[in-house]
């Protein structure tokens, strides 16, 4: 099972997870949805942290 560390949302089939992403913040492994992904894509390629989304 896969959780999206930005909205909470929960996946437990590991094959719907393919589409979404993961990232490093401060030495920690965040993982996020496809929605959340595209909805801060922007933020994500400028390499700011979750926090400043």
């Amino acid at each position: 099972m896969a959780t999206c560390d930005f909205c909470g949302r929960e996946e437990p089939d590991e094959a719907a997870t393919l589409t979404w992403t993961t990232a490093t913040e401060r030495g920690r492994r965040r993982v996020y949805c496809d929605t959340c992904s595209r909805e801060h894509l922007r933020a994500m390629e400028g390499k700011l942290d979750s926090e400043w989304w």
